[in-house]
């Protein structure tokens, strides 16, 4: 099913049971590399394994069970089967898939594929050299496996939450699938990991992913402050997302710009580049002289803000933006979603154009890496429930066409 471009990952089959962002995320640069990624789900229950499946936002026109706009995106590039695994046959069918597969991937809750018979060393029992990558809030080992987890949750535990805000307001996160995004990718360097390990040794293994360390790890400089110097990331005047503590910066944040809800962001390094930020002003209060100090503006930083939001407040984002970089000043216009999909050059290549067989042709995120002789490529919009059974369990799996039409008859597949 996969083109002939040679691509990295030609070849490797995964076995796919992951969901949502988190799980979907990881498997889906997997497909654009070149892997064979096979998605298991279950027929009874329509394929709400993963809840993301017939939600909207919608592909175009189109509603439904096919036509989830973050379920297409997540999962642009996958073959999609269905079984259900409470039944003795499906489960059969399943140990034979696992059996020529080269990773069996899942981002259920803890326990859930032990119940179902097929954990880590079940699946040992049907192909020894197996990578096995389970990836869920809270891990599949350890104190908390019996916790639940959705994205702010992870965020809040992993103290990511905490770091973010304005002054005296609460805790404003980062955003809503910030951790999904951030355990799929690890997700996904675990997946290539294993795989490379086995080439090497001929060993499978189990992989345990938590999101919540996966969030951990970009505690970073929070961390550092904490153990080093015993300082708590909210304090006095603290957390400010808008501005930078290191390297100290002034100005340095986000600022309303003509329009509605349009800004601008405008970092200056230091007094050199201030000096030229002030004669672009070129009204009073800028050319003062305490303002031409990086003590100073950090001091009086609070003023400095109100008064350079009275002057960008009139002006342009676009060409404000432009002129500021044309003159040395790092800046740029807060762009919406929107303008970055469909007007910004810049990144118009992550953006690609696929093939949804119900839903018609719609964008989905691409990879923002480029490969000289094994790109990446993405083609072929979320495979609708069970669109590929008749290739899998006839090509692969090498059943006829009349079991696989009994099989959907009785409820197997």
């Amino acid at each position: 099913m996969k083109d002939q471009t040679p691509q990295a990952l030609n070849k490797v089959r995964i076995c796919d049971f992951t969901g949502q962002l988190a799980g979907a995320g990881a498997t889906k640069i997997l497909a654009a590399f070149g892997a064979e990624v096979i998605r298991v789900e279950d027929p009874v229950h329509r394929g709400k394994w993963d809840i993301l499946r017939g939600v909207p936002p919608w592909v175009g026109d189109a509603r439904g069970l096919e036509a989830g706009g973050a379920f297409n995106n997540h999962n642009a590039g996958k073959l999609g089967i269905t079984l259900n695994l409470r039944d003795a046959r499906a489960k059969e069918l399943l140990r034979e898939l696992v059996a020529v597969s080269d990773a069996v991937t899942e981002n259920f809750a803890a326990g859930v594929m032990e119940r179902l018979g097929f954990g880590y060393e079940d699946l040992r029992q049907i192909r020894e050299d197996i990578v096995y990558v389970s990836n869920n809030g809270f891990g599949a080992t350890g104190p908390y496996t019996s916790f639940k987890s959705w994205g702010p949750i992870a965020q809040a535990v992993s103290g990511l939450t905490y770091t973010s805000g304005l002054p005296d307001l609460p805790p404003a996160g980062w955003g809503y699938s910030f951790m999904d995004h951030t355990g799929g990718y690890y997700m996904a360097t675990a997946v290539l990991m294993a795989l490379l390990h086995r080439r090497r040794t001929g060993q499978g293994q189990w992989v345990d992913l938590a999101c919540i360390e996966a969030a951990g790890t970009l505690n970073g400089v929070a961390t550092l402050d904490a153990t080093v110097n015993q300082r708590p990331m909210r304090r006095q005047g603290m957390p400010n997302s808008n501005r930078s503590q290191s390297p100290r910066m002034a100005p340095h944040g986000i600022w309303p710009t003509k329009g509605h809800d349009n800004w601008i962001a405008i970092a200056v390094r230091d007094d050199q580049e201030w000096k030229i930020l002030s004669e672009i002003i070129g009204e009073t209060w800028s050319r003062e002289d305490r303002w031409t100090r990086l003590e100073t503006r950090l001091h009086d930083e609070d003023e400095l803000e109100r008064l350079l939001t009275t002057w960008t407040v009139n002006q342009n984002r676009q060409e404000l933006a432009q002129e500021l970089i044309d003159a040395g000043v790092p800046a740029a216009p807060v762009l919406k979603p929107q303008e970055r999909i469909e007007f910004d050059q810049r990144t118009s290549e992550l953006w690609v154009t696929v093939e949804h067989t119900e839903a018609g042709q719609s964008k989905v995120e691409g990879l923002p890496v480029r490969m000289s002789e094994t790109p990446w490529s993405i083609t072929r919009g979320a495979a609708c429930l069970g669109e590929h059974n008749q290739y899998v369990f006839g090509e692969i799996l090498g059943l006829g066409n009349a079991e696989i039409e009994t099989l959907a008859e009785e409820g197997v597949i």
